[in-house]
C-alpha cells in the first residue's frame, strides 16, 4: 500500500548510522546567468561587480563575477544524498563559515563535497558537522567551509 511517507528516494538513516569522515557530493551545477539574475531578484543586491560588463570589462574581469553567496549556496546538503538519507530527522541548519578562495565567473562550474568531521550527541538531538570544499571545472578550490546541522535522534 502506498504512503507518502513510504516514498524515499535512498534508505533512510539515524543519526548513529553516519560516521566521520563519510563524503557526500552534489552533482557539478554550472554558474549561468539565469542564476545570477535568480539570485539578484532573491538578494536585491545589485552592485555593478556582478551585473554590469562594460565595469566588469573596465576592472579586469572578462566574464559575470559570481556573487560570494551565489557561490556559496552552490554548497547546499539538499543537492547530496545526504539530506534525503536523514529524512524528517534533519532539524535544521544552524551554523556556517567559509571562505571564498578564488573567483567564480559565469560559465563556471562547481562541484560541491562534504565530508563529516564531527557527530556530538545530546539527549534529543545531535549536531553534524560537516566540512565543505568547491572546486571549478579547472579542479581549482573556490570555497572551503564548515557547516553545522542539527539532527533529531531515532
Amino acid at each position: 500500500m502506498f504512503t507518502p511517507e513510504s516514498h524515499q528516494m535512498v534508505p533512510l538513516r539515524s543519526f548513529s548510522d553516519f560516521s566521520i569522515g563519510e563524503v557526500f557530493r552534489a552533482p557539478a551545477r554550472t554558474i549561468t546567468e539565469g542564476l545570477f539574475s535568480a539570485f539578484q531578484a532573491a538578494s536585491g543586491d545589485n552592485a555593478p561587480l556582478h551585473y554590469d560588463r562594460e565595469f566588469l570589462k573596465r576592472i579586469g574581469h572578462e566574464e559575470l563575477y559570481a556573487h560570494g553567496f551565489l557561490t556559496l549556496i552552490q554548497s547546499s546538503i539538499g543537492a547530496t544524498p545526504l539530506a534525503h538519507q536523514l529524512g524528517e530527522n534533519l532539524i535544521g541548519f544552524v551554523e556556517q563559515s567559509s571562505k571564498f578562495l578564488k573567483q567564480v565567473y559565469c560559465g563556471d562550474t562547481l562541484y560541491a563535497e562534504f565530508e563529516i568531521k564531527k557527530l556530538l550527541l545530546s539527549k534529543t538531538t545531535g549536531i553534524m558537522v560537516l566540512s565543505t570544499c568547491t572546486y571549478n571545472q579547472r579542479s581549482i578550490l573556490v570555497l572551503t567551509g564548515t557547516q553545522k546541522y542539527l539532527i533529531k535522534l531515532s
